[in-house]
């Protein structure tokens, strides 16, 4: 009984921050403020699609390591289980 009324303390404390915290976020940007200046520039120099392409990569990279780990823990547990 002690143990379920924790948790559910604790949920609900987890749930109502979760709130507040989205709704501060909302608040965040003063309206009717333009984009930032280095997003003009960078698009206007064609040095913006340097940055997608590095962070696509990144991404990718990122990707296939958690697939190939992924993998190698799949043979593991299949080592472990015979």
């Amino acid at each position: 009984m002690k143990n379920n009324l924790l948790a559910r303390f604790f949920s609900a404390l987890c749930l109502l921050q979760l709130l507040l915290f989205t709704g501060t976020s909302a608040f965040a940007q003063a309206p009717g403020t333009e984009a930032p200046e280095m997003a003009d520039v960078l698009r206007q120099s064609g040095k913006i699609y340097v940055v997608v392409a590095a962070v696509v990569i990144i991404v990718a990279g990122l990707l296939v390591y958690l697939i190939s780990l992924d993998r190698k823990v799949a043979r593991l547990e299949q080592e472990i289980n015979k």
